[in-house]
């Protein structure tokens, strides 16, 4: 995948393929490691081990000014983030954090984060048209079945363990492909404030939530 790196970006970027065709000429690209690998040659920057590193290093804080939203949205922060207490599973605490700050930016995960029962998997490529993740759970199991990635009503990766690696992946894709992010700013805050890619010039909301994070 290195050797054809160039040839790769070129046909991204000039052909602007949908991405069902994309995916049958390039299948080695949607894998878990050549996702890393492709985001380490586009920002020389390493994507999952930068991502959960910085994730983990203000989750303490995050959650200091999320739990100090007031409001229905404050109510509906906490009731997220209560989920996080009830277990010691560091990847649930991940995703709390990730739905609560969706919610903190004013944003609805539930339009981003698709859940379903085992019974209704196939649901996912129908529901969500642009780009999102589902999750698969067992009637009554927080620990989800599979966890996978659609973009334009298409499959592209699944098979994580977690909602957190999904992000992380489809994040990933976002620059693999040339893509345009989700017009929020829950992928802003990652890749310019997490991330510190492209951060000169920040969202007001995104600014706010930097001065309190660095306070």
């Amino acid at each position: 995948m290195e050797k054809t790196f160039s040839h790769r970006r070129l046909e991204i970027v000039e052909q602007r393929p949908m991405i069902g065709e994309f995916k049958n000429r390039w299948p080695a690209l949607f894998q878990q490691s050549e996702v890393n690998a492709e985001f380490l040659r586009l920002t020389t920057k390493p994507l999952q081990s930068k991502f959960m590193a910085q994730l983990d290093h203000f989750s303490d804080k995050l959650i200091q000014i999320l739990k100090s939203k007031g409001g229905v949205k404050g109510q509906r922060i906490k009731a997220v983030l209560a989920i996080k207490d009830s277990c010691d599973d560091i990847d649930t605490k991940r995703e709390c954090i990730l739905k609560s700050l969706v919610i903190y930016l004013n944003e609805d995960p539930d339009s981003f984060f698709k859940e379903y029962l085992d019974s209704a998997a196939e649901d996912a490529e129908r529901d969500i048209k642009v780009m999102g993740i589902y999750t698969i759970r067992r009637d009554g199991n927080e620990k989800p079945e599979d966890v996978g990635i659609v973009i334009e009503g298409i499959k592209v990766l699944n098979n994580f363990g977690s909602v957190i690696m999904g992000f992380i992946m489809l994040f990933g894709l976002i620059y693999a492909l040339d893509l345009s992010f989700p017009d929020n700013h829950t992928f802003e805050f990652f890749q310019k404030i997490i991330m510190n890619l492209d951060g000169h010039k920040l969202n007001t909301k995104i600014q706010q939530l930097k001065i309190k994070l660095f306070a």
